[in-house]
């Protein structure tokens, strides 16, 4: 299976989320009614890592392929998405922060309630991937080349020792990258990754730039219903694209900045 392949981005399921979280958030009883449609419509989700692996390896996939996927690590995801995804039977994949996580690599940058551990390793124990999403969440993209090698391999690591098995994927924070940060994501071993772009995913975006849509709090579930059929994704997006490319002129500003700055250095 070949065809364009819709991959939900989600953040936070909550009913009452603090204003960091609230744009990017939903509520449990609208994740409940999106997962009810997308199989009374006949969609299958699957992992990023059977994605990935299918394209690259020409393995099947479901008629109707679909990946649900959470970045970040909120807490209301074991809490609220758990239990949904678990009465349909549904694969998703969590991009862990790893140091956004509770317990013993909290660095205290979390934006809200944010998972522990041991409800990762329950997640990942109930057809939940968990891939990486860098230690501290930055723009990685704005990095030096150390700091970029240290957050992509540091989350890697954390990951493999707390669950007993490499991450097989990742997913950028910001949805920000580059041909350098995409090679760091290789080189350090994941095997795919996501990007946002809000659009539908192809085979040909390669395996380190796959796009996704992005699920918010104000996306009602007619708007729902037209993402996962690839209906009017452009329109839906337009505000998103235009303020992206204005911001991306004012990143590249900055990095040409950085560089002329070490360059006297």
């Amino acid at each position: 299976m070949r065809g364009p392949v819709p991959i939900l981005m989600y953040h936070s399921i909550a009913r009452e989320p603090n204003d960091a979280t609230r744009e990017l958030s939903v509520t449990p009883e609208t994740f409940a009614e999106q997962m009810a449609l997308l199989g009374e419509q006949g969609f299958t989700p699957v992992s990023t890592a059977r994605l990935g692996a299918c394209w690259r390896e020409g393995g099947t996939l479901p008629r109707r392929p679909v990946l649900v996927t959470f970045d970040d690590g909120y807490e209301g995801v074991h809490r609220h998405g758990l239990p949904v995804l678990a009465e349909h039977g549904f694969a998703a994949t969590l991009f862990v922060s790893t140091g956004w996580l509770r317990g013993a690599y909290d660095t205290g940058g979390g934006l809200d309630t944010m998972l522990d551990w041991d409800q990762v390793r329950r997640l990942a124990a109930e057809q939940v991937e968990i891939g990486g999403h860098s230690h501290t969440h930055p723009q990685l993209d704005q990095l030096g080349d150390e700091d970029l090698r240290s957050e992509v391999t540091r989350c890697r690591e954390i990951v493999a020792d707390e669950l007993g098995g490499r991450p097989a994927s990742f997913a950028y924070p910001y949805g920000y990258s580059s041909p350098r940060v995409r090679r760091a994501v290789r080189e350090a071993g994941f095997d795919q990754a996501l990007a946002v772009g809000n659009a539908l995913a192809h085979r040909r975006q390669g395996p380190y730039a796959l796009r996704r849509v992005t699920v918010r709090r104000a996306t009602g579930i007619e708007e729902f219903e037209r993402l996962v059929q690839g209906r009017a994704i452009a329109l839906n997006f337009a505000r998103d694209r235009a303020l992206t490319k204005g911001y991306a002129v004012v990143r590249r500003a900055r990095q040409v900045r950085r560089k002329a700055i070490r360059t006297r250095v």
